[in-house]
């Protein structure tokens, strides 16, 4: 199974850039991190595969909608369990502070990562679906593969062509981070 992983689409319009489409050809189903704020981007997304989406502060005009839960949820697929969040708060770092090399960095040595994700997911999870920063991470601890596939829409905050992510489950747990300019 492959999987398209996408977070902080935050269009300043009503259109995702067709290379999200180019980007994810292939995928069977779409997870969505949260910050969605146009419901029709959804929709857009759900031409390409299924999608499977959390969001948080603008649930509210998501609330008929049963593809989205508020704040976060698990989904199970081929043996894993995924974790999703668009709000990754972990001990010693808030969720705008989880770039690459925080949770090495930040997170407490007498504390547990696999623990702490458990008590977050109220059960064990093998990988984590983030957004947030609108910065790739992709880093793997104490088992946990952690991702969050940037933003498509405003990476590193610039109003630009940014990036999502594919998640293959056929040989493991791959990821691949997608630069939507190299469809242009």
């Amino acid at each position: 199974m492959k999987i398209g992983l996408i977070a902080d689409t935050q269009v300043p319009s009503a259109e995702l850039s067709p290379n999200i489409k180019k980007a994810f050809d292939g995928v069977d189903m779409i997870l969505h991190a949260g910050d969605i704020i146009i419901p029709r981007c959804l929709d857009m997304l759900e031409e390409i595969a299924p999608v499977t989406a959390i969001e948080g502060s603008m649930y509210a005009q998501f609330e008929n909608d049963d593809r989205v839960v508020q704040g976060k949820r698990v989904v199970s697929v081929q043996g894993h369990k995924i974790g999703m969040v668009h709000e990754l708060s972990i001990p010693g770092a808030s969720a705008m502070e989880v770039l690459a090399g925080t949770i090495e960095k930040a997170f407490p040595k007498d504390l547990s990562i696999s623990d702490c994700m458990e008590t977050l997911f109220g059960g064990k999870v093998d990988i984590v679906h983030f957004g947030m920063s609108h910065e790739t991470m992709v880093e793997e601890h104490e088992g946990i593969l952690f991702v969050n596939p940037g933003s498509p829409t405003w990476p590193n905050n610039k109003v630009m062509l940014g990036t999502v992510a594919t998640l293959d489950l056929n040989n493991g747990r791959e990821v691949e981070i997608i630069e939507l300019s190299k469809f242009d």
